[in-house]
């Protein structure tokens, strides 16, 4: 009797132990995506450093007319530093515009101010906008194009520093017919808080990264909020920004939309600086959920790719259920390697980045949150931006408030036939 249960044991606990042996080489087998991504992505950011490096500065050369829009609402912080930065650039002929929805916008006295402090500088402040979609940003750049009087037309975020050489290295790559946008990779000014240390120390070499392997596998095909850089014939060729008026993530489908016509997306030579908000840890993950979701409805695929990229559940994985503690501390060890050296590699190296070249040590805290982050956004469409509350769907912006008429001095819309119109496009 003893006999034949130990026979019965053996039988049933035989498939069992296979399957769990092909589980086991099945995790440890995956664990090495991170790994390989970190590698191409370490191969990527160093030829593209190195080439930037070398090349000459007879490019600048091309310095045509251009018109920087910029639309704001509310104050980010250091808000008159970010903006007298283009105010003081080394460029033959530009303009600056801003767009703010009404008079009470904080953001008018500083752009006041701006017009006092630089009298030399072709500075215009707008207000309103026709709501011709639901993203309030594109609306105004709706209005910042008509506006504009040069063909250049170079848009970045309100919370963005640049230096005097910016404009040239931006207008530069337009020399060649070829090119239908330019974007520009940022490096961080933290103001030290938690949340935005954790923000401030990621989010550039994230960036960058995701960019820069793009450009090796199949060029770039969209552009960062950072600059958004185009011309008026090219943003014609798409529609203008009237046809991504309800789009989120609006940079996205602006070099999306630019590469689909056959046009290449380029990068300008130098970084800009970011400056981060006094941020707590809870507002630090809420700008990620926000970030991921955007990304979830723009690019599904992307988006679950990443699956494969999150470095720290996947080495616990491999490590829990290596054959040898060998086997373990080596899975740790390589992921550890590899993802400080990225960080030094592309953020402090490649970027400058001084809140990369400071904690660096930081990344695995960073990426065991973004993989919690990138869990939790399978469950929401919800977001939070600039005050408002959004659902995304399908990319496309849907305010959550009681739909009401909106006056201003260009016209009367519907909040509902706006949506409507948006999903409508996109069908």
């Amino acid at each position: 009797m003893g006999n034949h249960t130990r026979l019965i044991r053996k039988n049933w606990l035989g498939p069992i132990g296979q399957g769990l042996s092909l589980l086991r080489e099945a995790i440890l087998l995956l664990a090495l995506g991170p790994l390989v991504f970190y590698v191409l992505t370490l191969w990527a950011a160093i030829a593209h450093f190195q080439r930037e490096k070398r090349k000459s500065p007879a490019r600048l050369n091309y310095t045509p007319p251009a018109s920087i829009l910029k639309p704001v609402r509310g104050l980010d912080r250091q808000a008159y530093e970010n903006f007298a930065s283009f105010c003081r650039l080394d460029y033959p002929e530009y303009e600056i515009l801003f767009c703010v929805k009404d008079h009470d916008d904080p953001a008018v006295p500083v752009v006041e101010r701006l017009q006092r402090d630089f009298p030399d500088c072709r500075i215009r402040l707008l207000i309103g906008a026709p709501r011709i979609g639901a993203s309030g940003k594109v609306n105004k750049l709706c209005r910042l194009v008509d506006e504009a009087n040069f063909d250049l037309l170079v848009i970045s975020d309100s919370d963005i520093r640049v230096q005097a050489n910016y404009l040239s290295e931006v207008a530069a790559p337009f020399a060649e017919p070829a090119v239908g946008a330019v974007t520009v990779f940022f490096r961080s000014l933290s103001n030290g808080s938690l949340g935005a240390t954790l923000d401030s120390v990621g989010s550039a070499v994230e960036f960058a990264t995701s960019a820069l392997l793009s450009r090796m596998l199949e060029g770039i095909h969209f552009t960062l909020g950072a600059t958004m850089a185009t011309t008026k014939p090219r943003l014609a060729e798409i529609g203008g920004f009237e046809a991504i008026a309800s789009h989120y993530v609006d940079d996205y489908e602006l070099g999306r939309r630019i590469a689909a016509q056959g046009y290449r997306v380029e990068l300008a030579t130098t970084p800009v600086s970011m400056v981060y908000p006094c941020e707590s840890l809870l507002e630090f993950i809420q700008h990620e959920m926000r970030w991921t979701i955007g990304l979830r409805n723009a690019r599904p695929g992307g988006h679950a790719a990443m699956a494969f990229t999150f470095g720290v559940p996947w080495t616990f994985l491999a490590a829990a259920t290596a054959p040898s503690t060998a086997v373990a501390a080596a899975y740790v060890l390589a992921y550890l390697g590899l993802r400080f050296a990225v960080y030094l590699t592309v953020g402090a190296w490649g970027l400058r980045d001084n809140v990369a070249r400071r904690r660096w040590w930081l990344a695995p805290v960073r990426d065991a949150i973004n993989f919690g982050v990138w869990i939790a956004s399978f469950f929401t469409n919800r977001i939070s931006w600039r005050g408002l509350a959004f659902r995304v769907r399908k990319g496309l912006l849907i305010p959550l408030f009681e739909p009401h008429r909106e006056s201003g001095p260009l016209g009367v819309v519907v909040a509902e036939d706006v949506l409507r119109n948006g999903l409508q496009r996109e069908a």
